[in-house]
């Protein structure tokens, strides 16, 4: 006769273990001997070892005591149907495998090659990384919502980051990007982006505007601005202060009355 140690060096598992399969009702838990002691004869080790192999094959412990009760043809279909379970978990390990292989290619995980590319050019045009981030956001919104524009997008802005005033612009703007309300730079910012954003709409009066946002799409990435950049409230107060309002879609204030 054998003590739970015993039982559990033969079996190759943990005594916690033969605790376990004793609470789930796996293996009968033999009375005390006269010494206080529960003692396990041949038997349950068979048990045990069948119980223990069959969990590490990845039966769920609540069909083991099925398996361990069932005849030769019901044992069969059993380890069948685990069977294909099992199969089905690996195609689905191997989902999340794959997924996580995507993972390690950042930014192209979400982003069209396009974007990347747009990315890669702020990068060596020395932005900071945290605009960076803003815009690659931002362009996880655009491209989930209207795919089949970021490429016409993607050859506005890449044009537009070659021009020495935008970019210059945008360039301090990176540097206010983690600033607050009270930045003394904001007041100068917003000058030279009214005027900016004037000469341009002298340029595109009357040009119908070849990829409009829906209005919908506008709100959520002026929302995300607003969220990601501490002091764009402040900032959108200013420009309003001349003559414009919104972000993503920037419209003249047109005069009351």
């Amino acid at each position: 006769m054998l003590t739970i140690s015993q039982l559990a060096e033969y079996a190759g598992v943990t005594v916690r273990a033969v605790r376990h399969y004793h609470a789930k009702g796996l293996l009968p838990e033999p009375e005390r001997d006269h010494s206080g002691y529960r003692r396990y004869d041949a038997a349950a080790v068979v048990d045990l070892i069948r119980i223990r192999t069959l969990a590490e094959a990845g039966v769920p412990l609540s069909r083991v005591s099925e398996l361990l009760a069932a005849d030769e043809g019901e044992f069969a279909a059993a380890v069948d149907d685990i069977d294909r379970r099992l199969r089905a978990e690996i195609r689905e390990r191997q989902r999340h495998r794959q997924r996580v292989a995507q993972l390690a290619a950042g930014e192209s995980l979400a982003l069209p090659p396009e974007v990347v590319a747009y990315l890669e050019r702020l990068r060596e045009l020395g932005f900071r990384e945290r605009l960076i981030e803003v815009e690659r956001d931002s362009w996880i919104l655009i491209a989930a919502q209207m795919p089949e524009h970021v490429a016409g997008l993607m050859a506005v802005k890449q044009q537009q980051v070659e021009v020495t005033d935008l970019r210059e612009l945008y360039r301090d703007l990176g540097e206010v990007v983690d600033c607050g309300p009270d930045d003394p730079r904001l007041p100068e910012l917003a000058d030279r982006a009214a005027a900016f954003i004037e000469a341009a709409a002298v340029r595109a009066e009357g040009v119908e505007d070849p990829f409009p946002i829906s209005e919908d799409l506008v709100e959520l990435l002026d929302a995300a601005f607003l969220e990601l950049v501490p002091c764009a409230p402040r900032l959108l107060e200013l420009l309003e202060e001349r003559g414009w309002t919104g972000w993503t879609m920037i419209r003249r204030i047109e005069p009351a009355g």
